[in-house]
């Protein structure tokens, strides 16, 4: 199904998100994990951009969702998820993380994420009338304004670089 293009810009930010995961999955496997330089940048991704997304999914779109039975059960997960996740930011603001729990981070963000696009707005897009949907649209804007609408490029430290083979 297309995404309403009143959810576009929740599913954009989601793909940021996804960036980030992905790239911090493929460090993980290359074993190339410097846990200061991610953790800063787990930190800088949430408050320039999650915080503001959790709180608009939060005070925007799931209390719509929730007037809805079918979805009801799927926004308490998404809540649960959310506190879980705000969990592993605010473990990174500190410093907390090893290498384990940044791999942890980035399958349950991408889970959640993945959860949100497939579930969550797949659901509202199928119940939802296109007069509710606009309405969730222009509320989502304001919510949203002070996001950057440029995404985030990774820190030179986050950058995977190939890898050097010396031949004997």
């Amino acid at each position: 199904m297309l995404r309403n293009k009143n959810l576009i810009p929740l599913s954009r930010q989601h793909q940021h998100a996804l960036a980030l995961c992905v790239r911090l999955d493929r460090a993980i496997r290359a074993g190339e994990v410097d846990l200061e330089a991610w953790q800063a940048e787990v930190q800088e991704q949430f408050e320039s951009e999650i915080v503001v997304h959790f709180a608009a999914e939060e005070e925007v779109l799931f209390p719509t969702a929730t007037q809805f039975p079918d979805l009801q059960t799927l926004v308490q997960e998404l809540l649960a998820e959310h506190a879980v996740l705000r969990t592993y930011f605010a473990r990174a603001a500190a410093r907390d993380l090893d290498a384990q729990n940044l791999a942890d981070l980035g399958e349950k963000l991408a889970q959640h994420i993945r959860k949100e696009e497939r579930q969550l707005f797949e659901g509202m897009q199928r119940v939802m009338g296109s007069e509710q949907l606009d309405a969730i649209g222009a509320t989502l804007d304001e919510a949203l304004k002070d996001i950057s609408r440029t995404c985030a490029l990774p820190s030179e430290l986050t950058k995977l670089r190939p890898r050097t083979t010396t031949h004997s």
